[in-house]
């Protein structure tokens, strides 16, 4: 789920922070930026492992700070396809079960995913399993916070960096602003026996 990315930037480092050690200062300014962000292709970003090595320092004409390019490693969420994971649902709608991990809300079961057959029920808002047995079907809820083990089947990064207006756009500013996608979004299966609901499975 978590992996270890050897990265290298160029860190700024404002005269102020002189009196403190490098390291510190430099940690600081990489968590600051990384922190909670999805780097494309990469992942979302959570902390800081280490600083594997420091190039030397510069000091630009008309410009305090110090300018340290560092190579580093960082603790990225990605994971591997097929991986199995458990969070918790978050919602119920045509497009399939929204799954939040608690720091990560960007997944999705699609319906052809889920354990069939299933229906989304309009009333109650919710995706149910008709489960089927013996004496005859039985109706298995979705409900939001319940737990889910899902598998990882497909995994979405959306370039999200601001762009210029068109002339399209700027001609059309009266309507509706486009939609805000999710740089990084994973996709999941619970078609499989032992997925879905932690209930289902558990006996009492």
């Amino acid at each position: 789920m978590f992996v270890l990315v050897e990265m290298v930037d160029t860190v700024r480092i404002p005269p102020w922070q002189f009196e403190r050690k490098l390291n510190d200062s430099i940690a600081e300014e990489l968590n600051k930026k990384l922190a909670n962000k999805v780097v494309y292709n990469v992942g979302l970003c959570i902390c800081l492992f280490d600083i594997t090595k420091l190039e030397d320092a510069y000091v630009f004409p008309g410009d305090g700070a110090s300018h340290t390019k560092v190579h580093f490693r960082y603790v990225v969420f990605h994971p591997f396809l097929d991986e199995i994971l458990i969070g918790k649902i978050k919602g119920c709608s045509l497009e399939g079960v929204h799954v939040s991990l608690g720091f990560f809300d960007d997944i999705l079961i699609p319906p052809e995913s889920l354990q069939q057959p299933a229906k989304f029920d309009e009333a109650e808002q919710v995706w149910v399993w008709e489960y089927e047995t013996e004496e005859g079907a039985h109706d298995l809820y979705m409900d939001t916070g319940e737990e889910i083990r899902f598998r990882v089947v497909d995994e979405s990064f959306v370039d999200t960096s601001p762009t210029g207006p068109s002339s399209a756009e700027a001609t059309s500013s009266s309507e509706e602003p486009p939609k805000k996608e999710a740089p990084y979004t994973l996709v999941g299966s619970i078609s499989e026996p032992g997925l879905g609901l932690l209930s289902w499975w558990t006996s009492n």
